[in-house]
């Protein structure tokens, strides 16, 4: 028999003629896909010579999303065998699981999902194979008649482009070049369900065993739009064993015990009322406070960075953002125009258009630049309803925004001068473990329009980024496509107190708008030149900021952020008058402090303080008051007494002063 040379893992090796991807891995249990000559396949592929294989573990990031697709599919032949009247949206695997989308006269409940998962388990046990067929259009057409939504794809990827981008998840379905169908297989040998899908599956039910879950539905639009039929969405889990899932389900516990929006109601911090709009939060008078320190504490920063701060307006005439690139490039983002006397106005989804209107105000030395501008700059994006998400995803956004003008020669100093200002402004409000992402430009096809520039300066300006980022010696990952249309951009991805990841803080190199607005500086020898501008937003958003510092410290805010920093409680009515006094020299200081003159009982007053997570409880008594001197409680229970007055006015003073995001306890002051 013939044999075939190929490359597996980095080593030559010869297999006979008619092999498969799985009889190279057939030992090794947790291998579920392969990618052949850099493109990511099912083990059953059959391999040519000069292929080069390499294996992909359930345990690396493709691995465990191919295996959250396949439970996916196994889902979804499960709810049409449950439900007859369902028909399939789309499936794809997201962050920690998957969703697929169903057209269903009756909603999904709880106990449907129960019903569901029991016949996922039968599914699971009897080793269906996942087998991947290659179909004309009309075929996939013929073979999806009864599934209008699957129907509706394989049309939008006959037309212009691929039909992956018609709808979040699509590319699951379509877009690969050729239509591909995949068949759940029985043991006999019969076709018990299929899916129009781009694959690649697992081999088998047998492989997903028994990690994963379904967890909750809720209701999508087709294709994003309001205007189409509200789809149902089952969203799930699916990880490699039990007891990852259980690990799984143990961090979602934790992560809704800090969600933000519960205990922005519990703190009384911001809401969202229904009156004003889905996705525009109002900050309440606790809320503010926090607000107000953080932009305090970034006003001062910016200054000091040698920032000059500016404002501008809400709403412009629209050609503004013509000019910008904005209407071409961004007009999804952007709620529809305003009409007055015939001029149409926009609602600004970005503060830079105005910011180069500040700079062409007057002729610009070369002696200016670096010239950086920055403000708290409220925008509006229209954002889908579906997408919002407490005051992490919202349609109003305000941006400790800037934007640097430089040389050219000046840029990768801006930008090293950004990035350490970025990095250590997070690491002062106590996020300190972050890794960078590099986001560029599609390069090729049709994708590669929505982006403005040569090739040359995306190089230069990506070359710029990359080198800058790889000298801070943090972790940089690359993010394709992922570019802004007018130039690449460095963002911080900082992780919280239980490890999640958030996107945080941004710097962008932008070529194209100071060419699009003839921005223009006299340089050192007269000639008029081109500036390079840098965007930089240092929080990101202050309201998504604020969303992601509640849930790092599950509400119980460092006490020189906190709205209320020290309660205090007198043991009985007898005690108000001395306890009052001590706040007052507190409060003579500009510490925020309360004491709490309720008719309450003692042991009631100290849980309600502790419900409200402030960081100081300050106790007196009959003792303390005759000795001049108040007891401390402490957020995790402990308790230190008969401090004298004076010594604990000065020590949460000097905490709060020093910005210390440590909670604090005895343990420190002993």
């Amino acid at each position: 028999m013939s044999t075939l040379n190929i490359t597996v893992a980095g080593e030559n090796v010869n297999v006979e003629a008619g092999s498969k991807a799985a009889d190279l891995f057939a030992e090794k249990s947790d291998i579920v896909v392969a990618r052949i000559n850099g493109t990511l396949v099912d083990l059953s592929t059959e391999l040519a010579a000069g292929d080069t294989v390499e294996p992909v573990s359930v345990h690396d990031q493709e691995g465990l999303e191919v295996l959250r697709h396949s439970v996916a599919h196994v889902m979804a032949q499960a709810v049409q065998e449950y439900r007859k009247d369902a028909k399939l949206g789309i499936g794809p695997y997201i962050t920690d699981g998957f969703y697929f989308d169903f057209d269903v006269e009756e909603p999904f409940t709880p106990e449907d999902l129960k019903k569901i998962e029991k016949s996922m388990v039968k599914i699971i046990k009897s080793g269906q194979t996942f087998q991947r067929r290659v179909v004309t259009h009309d075929e996939a057409c013929a073979e999806m008649a009864d599934e209008p939504y699957k129907l509706e794809l394989l049309e939008l990827a006959q037309g212009p482009g691929s039909g992956a981008d018609a709808a979040e998840g699509a590319s699951v379905e379509v877009g690969a070049g050729e239509i591909t169908i995949y068949d759940n297989v029985n043991r006999k040998g019969e076709t018990v369900w299929k899916d129009l899908c781009r694959g690649p599956h697992v081999p088998s039910t047998k492989i997903l065993a028994n990690g994963y879950a379904l967890m909750r539905t809720g209701g999508a639009y087709w294709r994003g739009s309001e205007k189409n039929p509200m789809l149902q969405r089952i969203y799930g889990t699916a990880w490699p064993s039990k007891e990852e899932l259980v690990a799984y389900k143990d961090r979602i516990a934790e992560a809704e015990r800090r969600d933000h929006r519960r205990l922005g109601e519990e703190l009384d911090l911001f809401s969202f009322p229904k009156t004003i709009g889905p996705g525009l939060p109002v900050f309440h008078p606790k809320g503010g406070i926090i607000l107000r320190e953080m932009e305090n504490y970034v006003r001062e920063r910016h200054i000091a960075e040698g920032f000059q701060y500016v404002k501008t307006p809400h709403i412009s005439k629209e050609d503004l953002f013509y000019t910008s690139g904005h209407l071409p490039y961004y007009s999804d983002g952007m709620f529809p125009p305003m009409e007055d006397e015939g001029q149409a106005y926009r609602l600004k989804a970005m503060n830079c258009p105005m910011h180069n209107e500040i700079f062409r105000s007057r002729g610009r030395s070369y002696r200016e630049l670096p010239l950086r501008l920055f403000e708290f700059g409220t925008v509006y994006r229209d954002e889908k309803s579906g997408v919002l998400q407490g005051l992490t995803r919202v349609r109003m956004i305000t941006q400790d925004d800037s934007h640097s003008y430089v040389t050219k020669e000046q840029a990768p100093d801006e930008v090293r001068h950004l990035l350490k200002f970025m990095l250590s402004l997070l690491e002062d409000f106590g996020m300190t473990d972050f890794y960078l992402e590099l986001s560029t430009r599609d390069t090729e096809g049709d994708k590669k329009d929505k982006f403005i520039g040569t090739d040359e300066q995306w190089e230069e300006a990506t070359a710029v980024l990359e080198q800058v980022a790889a000298e801070t010696g943090l972790e940089l990952v690359a993010d394709p496509g992922g570019a802004a249309f007018y130039g690449p951009k460095i963002s911080v991805q900082a992780k919280d107190a239980i490890g999640r990841t958030w996107q945080m803080s941004t710097v962008q190199y932008d070529f194209n708008q100071p060419a699009r607005f003839g921005l223009e500086y006299q340089a050192s020898d007269g000639s008029r030149q081109e500036p390079v501008m840098i965007h930089s937003a240092k929080f990101g958003s202050l309201e998504r900021f604020f969303g992601v510092l509640t849930e790092h410290y599950a509400g119980m805010f460092p006490a020189w952020l906190a709205p209320v920093q020290v309660v205090g409680v007198p043991v009985a009515e007898a005690f108000n008058d001395y306890m009052g006094e001590v706040a007052a020299k507190l409060a003579a200081e500009g510490v925020r402090v309360e004491v709490d003159y309720g008719t309450d009982r003692f042991p009631k007053k100290i849980r309600t303080a502790s419900k409200e997570k402030v960081p100081f409880i300050l106790i007196a008594g009959g003792e303390d008051a005759e000795n001049g001197a108040v007891s401390f409680r402490f957020r995790d229970g402990s308790q230190e007494n008969g401090v004298p007055v004076d010594e604990a006015v000065a020590r949460i003073v000097e905490h709060i002063k020093s910005r210390n995001n440590e909670d604090p306890s005895i343990i420190k002051y002993l």
